[in-house]
């Protein structure tokens, strides 16, 4: 059974990103919740983005300026 996205922090953020390196933008576009088994998460996503890949990731402490990097 999977958790209620409302209800728990979540395990992974999303993002889109474009560009490579140095030079890449980072744009959060939403979270992911594992479910209670393990096996998977649900995604919850604010924008499906056209360009770029997106990456999902650990979420930074508050205060951490750079997304992804």
């Amino acid at each position: 059974m999977s958790r209620n996205p409302t209800k728990h922090r979540p395990a992974l953020h999303v993002y889109v990103v474009e560009g490579e390196g140095e030079t890449a933008y980072w744009t959060k576009i939403g979270a992911a919740w594992a479910h209670d088994d393990g096996d998977g998460f649900n995604l919850q996503l604010s924008a499906v983005p056209l360009q770029g890949r997106l990456v999902i990731r650990k979420p930074r402490p508050k205060g951490d300026e750079e997304a992804g990097q």
